[in-house]
């Protein structure tokens, strides 16, 4: 048996015995995590198809981060998929949110997609843009302005969520969009292509899990548990691409082609890499550091966040014997 499969058996007996961790588990202790459309987070929805997930886990499928975010504002979520950035703009506005996992890092997934016209970045001024003016819309425009040596007023900048971009592009109403998959497949599939992307910028947008440190007395197995389903529907997406593709595809409206086409910007961590990025000099925090001072000077956040609690390894499954 090949170390990939013991690994595989190693996490499905962890999720098998952390499942069922708190026999009298109630709705009201359901584990509600706020997940919305991207390659990142697939693994997840893999590991429920296959009945991965624990028992009082719940995911809360939305349109956009914006309502994840919301759902932990009002209290019905305690942890959601966000990017960093955004995790930093919630703490800032008081939620104690620490990152327990590393979805993927962003090497090319975010993109300025533009109408075929417009052949260059100097070729956006006058454009309208749709950008969602969450933290990670605004630092892929304050990016893209600096690479254009453009200023904002040069541009007219709509605020719309990338679930309506398609929209807004076939009516005619937008020349370019911020935007990230599956969106990014559905423009190209209307004719825009690739003006910029997050290559020029690697390490700032990194897609993580963060949970409310206020939610999370009581629940360290059901956390634990999910985090090795996670990794379980990582492995079936490494080792079986071609089902795992197929089954998302299914899911997401796109062909086999754009699925694999997804994931060509995105680096995606196992257990051991997630470590690396967590650990107490590891490089979530020196993301983290790199993007508050990106954040204070283009006016996301008032001030650096201090990073204290930012990180917690403590839930990730520990490191397989050889």
């Amino acid at each position: 048996m090949d170390r990939e499969r013991r690994e595989c058996l190693a996490m499905l007996a962890g999720v098998a015995s952390m499942a069922f961790w708190l026999p009298g588990c109630s709705l009201q202790d359901d584990l509600a995590i706020g997940i919305h459309p991207w390659p990142g987070y697939e693994p997840l929805y893999l590991a429920r198809e296959f009945g991965w997930l624990p028992k009082g886990v719940v995911l809360q499928r939305g349109a956009t981060a914006g309502e994840s975010l919301a759902g932990l504002r009002r209290g019905e979520l305690d942890g959601a998929a966000l990017t960093l950035d955004e995790v930093l703009t919630a703490r800032a506005e008081g939620l104690p949110l620490t990152v327990v996992l590393v979805f993927d890092d962003s090497v090319g997934a975010d993109r300025v997609l533009a109408r075929p016209e417009i052949t260059s970045l100097a070729g956006l001024a006058g454009a309208r843009i749709a950008v969602e003016r969450s933290a990670v819309g605004s630092l892929v425009l304050n990016k893209l302005l600096e690479a254009a040596e453009l200023s904002a007023d040069q541009l007219e900048v709509l605020d719309l969520p990338p679930d309506r971009h398609l929209d807004a592009w076939r009516r005619g109403e937008i020349d370019a969009a911020v935007t990230y998959e599956p969106t990014a497949t559905q423009l190209m599939r209307e004719g825009a292509h690739s003006l910029y992307d997050s290559r020029h910028f690697p390490d700032l947008i990194l897609d993580v899990l963060a949970v409310r440190r206020d939610r999370l007395r009581g629940r360290s197995g059901q956390l634990e548990a999910l985090l090795a389903a996670h990794f379980l529907g990582l492995k079936h997406l490494a080792v079986n691409r071609e089902d795992a593709m197929r089954r998302i595809g299914a899911l997401r409206g796109l062909s086999f082609d754009e699925v694999r086409a997804s994931y060509a910007g995105l680096e995606l961590p196992n257990a051991v890499g997630n470590r690396g990025y967590l650990a107490p000099d590891g490089r979530l925090l020196s993301a983290a550091a790199g993007l508050n001072e990106v954040m204070v000077a283009s006016g996301l956040l008032a001030e650096p966040d201090p990073l204290k609690g930012l990180v917690e390894d403590r839930y990730l499954p520990r490191t397989p014997r050889s």
